[in-house]
């Protein structure tokens, strides 16, 4: 996995490629805690290059989810693949992300 930080406006978007896994996902939650910490408040993370998430990946993204909204800020997540919907339709994770179809979308109306 590789991920490219970006700011489009005032936010922040992290453009993920490959698979957010156990073995890669510490850099992701460091990099977004990095930003967090510099003052960044609005995150978008975009899947579209993204074909699997484990167990461990939603793990961080629920944990990166409660310290952004600590923070007063907002993450958002654009561009899941129809396998990773259903996966957040499954556990249920999608009453607690926004989910955008396209990442254009994910960034309106922040």
């Amino acid at each position: 996995m590789s991920f490219q930080v970006s700011k489009v406006n005032d936010v922040t978007l992290i453009e993920v490629e490959g698979q957010l896994i156990v073995g890669n996902r510490q850099e992701l939650k460091q990099g977004v805690l990095e930003k967090l910490e510099g003052g960044d408040l609005k995150f978008v993370i975009d899947f579209a290059n993204t074909g699997y998430i484990d167990s461990s990946g939603l793990g961080v993204l629920v944990s990166l989810s409660k310290k952004i909204r600590e923070q007063g800020g907002e993450l958002r997540l654009s561009s899941l693949n129809e396998d990773l919907r259903t996966l957040f339709e499954l556990t249920k994770l999608d009453t607690l992300f926004r989910i955008a179809d396209e990442k254009e979308q994910a960034l309106e109306g922040f």
